[in-house]
C-alpha cells in the first residue's frame, strides 16, 4: 500500500521507480498483488498512460487514512514506553534568566534528563508575539507577563517579578540624600519609559515621570539608565548585577515599585504531546519557596 501511494502521487510507475529505488517490474508485481488481494482494478496502465479507476481513487483515500492511523498508533505506543522524542518550541520574554526562581530552567533540565534526544528550541521575542505563536501552533509553550489573559490560552502561574525605579552612578541622584528625595524631584528627571504593554496600574505609576526616551525591552532601558542621563524602571533581579557593582541604585524603592505576574501559556485544545506534557509536569513539580 505504501508503494501504491507513491505510484499515485508520482503519477505512474516510471516516476515511482526513482522515488522508491526499486525496479519497475517490482512495482508492477506489487501493484498486481495488491489488486489481487483487494479484488479490485486500481489503475489503468499501458501505452495510453497511467490513470486511476474510480475504485483506485477511493482505495488511495483509504490508504492515506490507514497510513495516518498507523503513524498515530506508533506515536502513541512510543509514548506508552516514555520514549521522549521530537521538539519543544518555547518562547520566553527577554531578561528572565536572572530571575532567582529558576522554574523554567529546572524544568528544562529535567526534560533533558528524561528525554536527551528531545530538541529544545528557545525564541526570545516580545510577549504579544509569543501569545500569537502559541495560538497558531508555532510555539508549544510561552513564558509571558499576565497582562490581559486571552480566551484561547491556558495559564500556569510562575512567579511575581518586582520592579523598582533606578538611576546609574553617573546620574546626579545617585549620591542624593534619600531622605530629601521626593516625587517632585524625580518628575524633573529625564526618564526612559517602556514601549511594550503595561497594566493600567503601572502606567499610572509612571505618569509622573518625565518621558525623554522609550525602549521596546528591558535591556534597552538598562542601556539608557547606564548613560547617567535617564532614570527608569527595571526588574530588581535584572538590575541586581549593577547594584552589586555600585553602578546603579534604586530610588525610593519602598514607595516606587510594582509587581508583574508571569505565567506559562499553552494553547487550549492543543493535540496531546508527550514532550509538552512532560515539561509541564516537571514545571509544576518545581517550587518557588
Amino acid at each position: 500500500m505504501r508503494i501504491y501511494k507513491t505510484v499515485v502521487e508520482c503519477g505512474g510507475f516510471a516516476a515511482a521507480e526513482a522515488e522508491l529505488n526499486i525496479s519497475r517490474s517490482a512495482i508492477s508485481l506489487a501493484m498486481s498483488d495488491l489488486e489481487q488481494r483487494l479484488g479490485l482494478r486500481l489503475c489503468q496502465r499501458g501505452r495510453t498512460g497511467f490513470a486511476l479507476t474510480d475504485e483506485g481513487a477511493k482505495v488511495y483515500d483509504s490508504t492515506l487514512q490507514l497510513l495516518g492511523s498507523m503513524e498515530t498508533f506508533r506515536t502513541q505506543v512510543n509514548e506508552l514506553h516514555n520514549h521522549l522524542r521530537g521538539e519543544l518550541n518555547i518562547g520566553i520574554t527577554d531578561n528572565l534568566v536572572t530571575m532567582p526562581y529558576m522554574r523554567v530552567t529546572d524544568a528544562l533540565k529535567s526534560l533533558h534528563t528524561l528525554g536527551p534526544s528531545v530538541k529544545i528550541n528557545i525564541r526570545m521575542i516580545p510577549p504579544k508575539d509569543i501569545e500569537l505563536e502559541v495560538l497558531d501552533g508555532r510555539l508549544h509553550i510561552g513564558a509571558v507577563p499576565e497582562l490581559r489573559p486571552l480566551t484561547g490560552l491556558n495559564y500556569l502561574s510562575l512567579y511575581d517579578e518586582l520592579s523598582c525605579l533606578y538611576c546609574s552612578a553617573e546620574h546626579p541622584l545617585f549620591d542624593f540624600d534619600q531622605q530629601q528625595l521626593d516625587r517632585k524631584i524625580l518628575s524633573q528627571q529625564a526618564a526612559v519609559l517602556p514601549a511594550y504593554a503595561q497594566t493600567v496600574a503601572v502606567k499610572e505609576l509612571m505618569r509622573d515621570l518625565k518621558p525623554a526616551a522609550t525602549s521596546t525591552d528591558r535591556e534597552g532601558i538598562a542601556f539608557l539608565i547606564l548613560t547617567g542621563q535617564y532614570i527608569g524602571y527595571l526588574p530588581t533581579h535584572y538590575a541586581q548585577r549593577w547594584v552589586n557593582e555600585g553602578r546603579m541604585r534604586a530610588l525610593l524603592p519602598e514607595e516606587l515599585h510594582y509587581s508583574t505576574a508571569y505565567a506559562i501559556i499553552t494553547r487550549k485544545g492543543a493535540r496531546s504531546n508527550l514532550v509538552v506534557k512532560t515539561f509541564m509536569d516537571e514545571l509544576q513539580k518545581t517550587s518557588i519557596d
